[in-house]
């Protein structure tokens, strides 16, 4: 007899997650799971339900309905910190750093939230090694262009040595080169970590992803490979359009 197939544990998994503000249903019922190391892009049309959903993962909502698990732990209700502390980095679309401190303090801060000293000097080293941001580490970061705030803040929820990186549209305002490497600096990262990305600058999306979920209407309209997604006729009726062409 042949054995089963051993099937890991999902990193994180959601079932029957339902979101409502009063009679407005913006997450209805969705299933949603995400292995080790994967990196998972969310997109959708404004309203279609993808945003909630990212901040019901980060814990900024509490859903109606279904529950949330990283690993082995029901994180259904959780704050944001205590997701963290559990090992979800979170990164959202503005820059949440401290603009009066140079580059170094503010990883290190990331880093020693959870590190000793010792540990999150080491650490500050390899982050600004890691994401470029040795040349400008003692600047002030609020001097910085918008594209290096993005990435100091990256490097800083990098420093918590996550399992899970979640990041709410990381390529908003940015150049066309900063747009280039902040791809590159995603892959990269994906190396070593899962991420989830909420985002809807589509060659943005084409530059990163793998597996793409579709939200439309508060449902996962599909989920499947990036190209597969981009040639479906129903995404592009609801979404892609001409950006799809």
């Amino acid at each position: 007899m042949t054995a089963p197939a051993y099937a890991p544990r999902p990193l994180l998994e959601a079932r029957n997650v339902t979101m409502r503000f009063g009679g407005v249903t913006a997450v209805a019922a969705v299933d949603f799971v995400l292995g080790e190391r994967e990196l998972r892009c969310l997109i959708g049309p404004n309203g279609a339900g993808k945003s909630t959903f990212f901040k019901i993962l980060t814990g900024q909502l509490t859903p109606s309905e279904g529950t949330i698990r990283f690993r082995d732990s029901d994180i259904t209700g959780f704050n944001p910190h205590q997701i963290a502390r559990l090992g979800v980095g979170i990164k959202t679309q503005v820059p949440n750093v401290f603009n009066g401190l140079s580059v170094r303090e503010n990883v290190f801060l990331g880093a020693a939230r959870r590190k000793s000293v010792a540990r999150a000097n080491a650490i500050v080293d390899e982050m600004l090694t890691r994401l470029r941001l040795t040349d400008i580490a003692d600047l002030v970061v609020g001097q910085l262009a918008h594209g290096q705030r993005q990435w100091v803040e990256i490097a800083t929820v990098l420093a918590q040595e996550p399992e899970l990186i979640l990041l709410d549209e990381p390529a908003a305002g940015m150049t066309h080169e900063e747009v280039q490497r902040t791809a590159a600096l995603i892959k990269e990262i994906n190396r070593t970590h899962a991420l989830i990305v909420v985002e809807h600058d589509m060659p943005f999306i084409r530059l990163i992803a793998k597996t793409v979920t579709v939200f439309n209407q508060g449902r996962i309209l599909m989920e499947d490979d990036v190209g597969k997604v981009l040639a479906d006729e129903r995404v592009r009726d609801v979404y892609l359009g001409k950006q799809a062409a």
